[in-house]
């Protein structure tokens, strides 16, 4: 089924970026996997050679990936948790979503201990570490494909307008069908949050057995950065329902950025602080570590609050905890929060999200490879705002430029 173009500005530098993209994320991944490994971590030692190709695949990876993918998919398909509507499409419907990732976590995580008890060796997934991330990056490019076919046999309406330019490269990676569905899973929705999210903190449990394995205990530095990543990921989970209102569920297609990104770059990206915490032992004090302790505290209170507030204003702006909130009117009859948490600067849930990601880092040291994860968060929370600058200067016009007249700061207030 064909459809007119309906893309009007493209993201990424358009489609010289989208190929870049494509080609650079899985580099990016294997590159900073390689040169922080076993031996050193530094930009500055880069590996004579590339391993050979048979240390990127082995059946035992393959094995471990589907039968982990398959695992998180059942549960997601099981009738229990709670279904909840979301946001009205185009054509005024609201799809049924089932949230029980959070059991999916629980039942993951108790998983791996009785895994252990039964004397499972996690050792496997340490030394099958590069082997999963070739698995995940394939998978994500060969569903990113059977994505963008399929897509062509939906209906116009249910596209996103983001990936329907006409260039085959910006779509395949931008991603065309708003809310792609096969049987009881949204496939969208289920990649979020289930395979790649709960894996990488499978990925740090295994590193913790690991340290145990080779030590006889766990550094704390590195218990510290798993039980940052395990409740960040408990917490997302937890509160399931609100990312239902989300940029990524809302306006973007389901395309090779969000595949790879949920398959392959979180798990495999966001778990390098825990790596090298055991490949490379940090020595810290009880005081030093509780002060970092603190920051992430810090960071969590701003960014759950905040976004508690803005979720329990949009559910209800009559609610006791949220009406005495001052608001701007638009023009559409939608209220902008502009006192509370949200009065504070635009996007207080960024400004605690990047606490949280220093504080992750932080347990490794000094080392300047473990803190890509919050540079990197830093540049792409700047570029989630503008994208979503741009899309409410389009909804909202005039009152737009009201709202940001009484919400100056964008992120760090009194700074940016």
């Amino acid at each position: 089924m064909t459809s007119k173009k309906k893309t009007q500005s493209y993201e990424f530098g358009g489609v010289p970026g989208a190929c870049a993209m494509v080609c650079g994320l899985p580099l990016t991944v294997f590159g900073l996997n390689l040169i922080c490994n076993s031996k050193s971590c530094s930009i500055f030692l880069i590996p004579d050679q590339l391993p050979p190709l048979s240390d990127f695949f082995n059946w035992t990876s393959v094995y471990i990936f589907f039968g982990w993918f398959a695992f998180q998919a059942v549960i997601a398909a099981l009738p229990i948790g709670q279904v909840h509507l979301g946001l009205p499409l185009k054509n005024g419907q609201r799809l049924p979503y089932r949230c029980n990732a959070f059991i999916a976590f629980v039942l993951s995580v108790c998983g791996f201990f009785v895994l252990i008890y039964q004397g499972y060796d996690p050792s496997v997934v340490y030394e099958n570490f590069l082997p999963l991330a070739s698995i995940a990056t394939v998978f994500s490019y060969v569903m990113s494909c059977y994505l963008y076919l399929r897509s062509h046999t939906v209906p116009e309406n249910e596209l996103a307008e983001g990936g329907n330019s006409g260039y085959i490269i910006y779509d395949y990676f931008i991603g065309r069908e708003l809310n792609p569905r096969l049987g009881p899973w949204d496939l969208k929705f289920f990649c979020e949050l289930r395979p790649g999210l709960i894996g990488w903190v499978m990925l740090d449990l295994c590193f913790c057995a690991e340290a145990y394995k080779q030590q006889g205990e766990v550094p704390a530095a590195l218990a510290l950065v798993t039980f940052f990543h395990a409740f960040y990921v408990a917490d997302a989970l937890w509160f399931e329902e609100a990312i239902l209102t989300t940029m990524d569920i809302v306006h973007d297609g389901f395309g090779l950025m969000l595949a790879f990104g949920d398959l392959a770059w979180v798990p495999f990206l966001y778990c390098l602080q825990a790596r090298f915490c055991l490949e490379h032992p940090q020595s810290w004090s009880t005081p030093a570590l509780f002060v970092i302790l603190l920051m992430h505290l810090v960071g969590y209170t701003i960014f759950r609050k905040s976004n508690s507030q803005k979720n329990q204003f949009r559910k209800n702006p009559d609610d006791v905890s949220v009406k005495h909130l001052q608001t701007l009117t638009t023009v559409s009859g939608r209220k902008l929060l502009t006192s509370g948490w949200w009065g504070m600067c635009r996007h207080p849930n960024y400004l605690g999200d990047l606490l949280m990601a220093l504080s992750w880092s932080l347990p490794s040291g000094a080392n300047l490879l473990p803190y890509f994860y919050p540079i990197y968060f830093l540049g792409l929370l700047v570029h989630r705002f503008s994208r979503d600058d741009h899309n409410c200067q389009k909804k909202y016009g005039a009152d737009w430029v009201k709202y940001c007249k009484l919400v100056p700061y964008k992120i760090f207030p009194y700074i940016y």
